[in-house]
């Protein structure tokens, strides 16, 4: 699919927001709640830090390295031209976010080289399964928002945006992962799902093509959503938000044990694991409506 030239310069939630609007969600924040309420509070209410793992850095890097791949003339996005960019992008990021120096803190000496080569080894998987010089990208790691239900703001960045010469919507994301398992392939689909919905409500057009690029195992999804899957999908959402907003006046946010507590940062502070939560933010209340975890761009791949 090729694409049309199309700006990607938008007005900030903020400014595009009515005076109705009384909230903001995100995709990731909204799969924490819809994963565990109480990692939604850690991360969105609490807002506790949570360090960079070498495997959210690496995807990091990756995405920063295919963003920058498409400045250059078509012919020039050549395997070799991705792996010339993966150092000076990692220099560029280290110098942008300081602490990412610190994730190889314990490791052997070889940490940051094998860094490098297994990133660019991701790369060869990109190749393996997409053509660069066929494609023009619409929108590069852009912010999109739509207002749904005439008062919840969400918004989200997509990782690439592809149109077609008719019109036709793809909607492509980077995951530097292995090949999808079951929990980690719906988390993905509610992501790219929740990005159709505000396309769909802002342009009026229907992706007709949501793509997940595996680049790890070099593996391709692509889902196909039509409207009356969007119109549910947007119930679900508002659902959502009404859930959080209700845990919120009650200050219950439980968790919710699962496979993916094996990645959780906060395993210390949960009581599925004999911990205890910190007192719940006498701010929270008040706080601003329309700042939420995702108010700016979340590092790329760090949902992975």
């Amino acid at each position: 699919m090729t694409a049309e030239s199309v700006t990607t310069s938008q007005p900030s939630p903020a400014a595009q927001a009515p005076p109705t609007v009384r909230a903001s969600l995100s995709p990731s924040r909204a799969a924490d709640f819809k994963t565990c309420p109480l990692l939604y509070r850690f991360r969105s209410i609490d807002r506790l830090p949570e360090r960079t793992t070498i495997e959210q850095a690496r995807g990091t890097l990756v995405h920063a390295v295919l963003e920058r791949l498409f400045d250059l003339p078509a012919t020039g996005r050549t395997p070799e031209a991705a792996g010339d960019l993966v150092a000076p992008q990692w220099d560029r990021l280290v110098a942008e976010q300081p602490e990412l120096a610190g994730i190889f803190d314990g490791a052997e000496p070889a940490g940051p080289v094998e860094f490098l080569r297994s990133a660019a080894g991701l790369l060869q998987g990109y190749f393996a399964v997409e053509d660069p010089t066929r494609l023009e990208p619409a929108e590069r790691e852009s912010l999109i928002s739509a207002v749904v239900d005439e008062e919840l703001l969400i918004r989200g960045y997509l990782d690439r945006l592809d149109v077609a010469p008719d019109g036709a919507l793809r909607v492509v994301d980077y995951k530097t992962g292995g090949a999808p398992r079951e929990a980690f392939e719906a988390r993905a689909l509610f992501q790219l799902k929740f990005y159709a919905l505000v396309l769909w409500r802002t342009r009026g057009v229907v992706p007709r093509v949501l793509r997940l690029l595996y680049l790890r195992d070099a593996e391709v999804l692509d889902y196909t959503p039509d409207a009356d899957e969007l119109v549910r999908f947007e119930r679900t959402v508002v659902a959502l938000w009404r859930a959080i907003e209700q845990a919120t006046a009650r200050q219950d946010f439980r968790p919710r044990p699962s496979r993916l507590c094996d990645w959780c940062s906060h395993q210390a502070l949960c009581p599925s694991f004999g911990g205890t939560p910190p007192p719940f933010p006498v701010a929270a209340a008040s706080a601003d409506p329309l700042r939420d975890s995702r108010s700016a761009p979340v590092v790329p791949g760090a949902d992975e």
